[in-house]
């Protein structure tokens, strides 16, 4: 029998399941495959990712009392632990103490540019990025990136404003101390594949940061697999609020598609199945393997409704990208300034973030991260044989760049369910046949290595 994914789903034909055979390359007969197992060394890092220290890290940016991309970033500000110079430097110096305690891993950098003046920049001012780099072990993947990231700078009622308190809590002091709590604790792990820890700014002004970096990333040819953006993940406490629900936003046809590709998307039915959505479904998968507390709900938009985020920046380069933001945004606690009127609190405090639930989201996030980097490349060039008209399926692919493949998984769902309904696991081939109709279903295929971690999942082109 084909396993099924414990997914509520629209089945398939009953008759389908009744005496199923599946041949492979080579005569090869496919095994069942079964739920995946946790990671226990992913599992116990997790584990470790502490409440206490997201409150420390999220209580600390908003000492700096505004983190204004326009703020002070002189020496005289920072030395008074003021503006968003001095968030920076505090940002660096954290994540070179997590370096210092794993033996120097990781590379500690600045992205820093000049930005002109514009609707949002009075003047030309220098935006600082901040990464930090896990550099992976295994050379023929260590080009692959998986990347975590949140925007370090705030913003209060006046965007302008360059020194009234702004404390951005959550907006997006939960999304930095996201990526800070991943860099600390998945830098104590080794990975075949590199992680990048990032923290832009000047997202409130415009997305500045995160387009320099993802425009340099592209210019240099990096390799970045998959982009976490984390956003408003304070699981702000307000009514209506659900903390065991993150949602989870991805793209679905990009923008750098020629007119060609766009009309096979139209014809295949593939409107959900752009890189991005595949990232948000691993991210399904991630959470359903470590239980970190905390469930992403799949949002088949961009971002919410005429918003944006850093994610579109990567997204516009051409990489893989998706957001998290809390269940239910309160929009009195969002760009405003700090007081109280009629009754109601404004602003975004340290005291409205539930840091038990950005402790989750950042389990996931790491899950994921790490699941991605321990996993081999995914599979090349995977197509559906579409010479004849056939009820029968043919796939067929390149093996994993990095040789790490122990097997192959082809996954298929009907072309109305959201995530992945079924899979049946290959052993070390190119090619299977599946008597499933391609007209009823859509396909994919991800590696696997031998300890089961799985690459993202790749959706087949059409080979006339």
């Amino acid at each position: 029998m084909i396993s099924k994914r414990c997914f509520a789903a629209a089945p398939l034909a009953i008759g389908l399941w009744a005496g199923l055979t599946v041949s492979a390359a080579r005569g090869q007969q496919a095994q069942e495959l079964g739920s995946q197992s946790a990671d226990l060394k992913i599992r116990a890092a997790l584990k470790e990712i502490s409440a206490a220290q997201v409150q420390t890290d999220i209580e600390k940016l908003v000492s700096f009392q505004t983190r204004s991309t326009i703020s002070a970033q002189d020496a005289g500000s920072i030395s008074a632990g003021r503006g968003i110079g001095a968030a920076r430097e505090w940002i660096k110096s954290e994540f070179e103490r997590y370096s210092r305690d794993c033996g120097g891993c990781l590379e500690v950098k600045f992205d820093t540019f000049d930005q002109p003046a514009a609707e949002r920049v009075p003047q030309s001012i220098g935006i600082t990025d901040i990464f930090a780099v896990l550099k992976g072990t295994n050379p023929e993947d260590a080009t692959r990136i998986v990347l975590v990231s949140g925007h370090y700078d705030s913003r209060n009622s006046d965007i302008l404003d360059t020194s009234g308190i702004a404390p951005g809590a959550n907006d997006d002091g939960s999304g930095t101390a996201v990526s800070l709590e991943c860099a600390r604790v998945l830098s104590k792990l080794k990975f075949p594949a590199t992680i990048i820890f990032l923290t832009v700014a000047g997202e409130e002004q415009g997305l500045y940061g995160s387009k320099h970096f993802a425009d340099f990333a592209k210019s240099q040819g990096w390799d970045i697999e998959a982009v976490l953006n984390n956003d408003i993940v304070g699981g702000d406490k307000s009514p209506g609020q659900d903390p065991k629900v993150v949602r989870v936003f991805s793209e679905s046809i990009p923008d750098d598609i020629t007119e060609a590709q766009l009309r096979m998307i139209r014809n295949l039915g593939g409107e959900y199945d752009s890189a991005s959505r595949e990232l948000a479904r691993y991210v399904v998968q991630a959470a359903r393997i470590y239980q970190p507390g905390v469930a992403p709900l799949m949002e088949f938009r961009l971002d919410r409704y005429l918003r944006g985020g850093d994610h579109i920046s990567f997204n516009e380069a051409g990489y893989p990208a998706v957001r998290f933001t809390e269940y239910r945004e309160n929009f009195d606690r969002q760009h405003q300034n700090v007081r109280t009127e009629n009754g109601i609190e404004y602003g975004d405090l340290p005291k409205f973030v539930n840091y038990d639930y950005v402790a989750n989201v950042a389990r996931l996030n790491a899950a994921t991260l790490a699941e991605l980097a321990s996993a081999p490349g995914p599979p090349r060039n995977v197509r559906v044989e579409a010479k004849e008209l056939v009820n029968d399926s043919t796939l067929a692919w390149e093996a994993s760049a990095d040789g790490r493949a122990s097997g192959y998984e082809v996954l298929w769902r009907a072309t109305s369910a959201p995530d992945w309904e079924h899979s049946l696991s290959f052993g070390k081939v190119t090619r299977a046949i599946l008597p499933v109709s391609k007209d009823n279903v859509i396909f994919a295929v991800e590696a696997v290595d031998e300890a089961g971690h799985k690459s993202q999942p790749i959706v087949p082109v059409p080979e006339r």
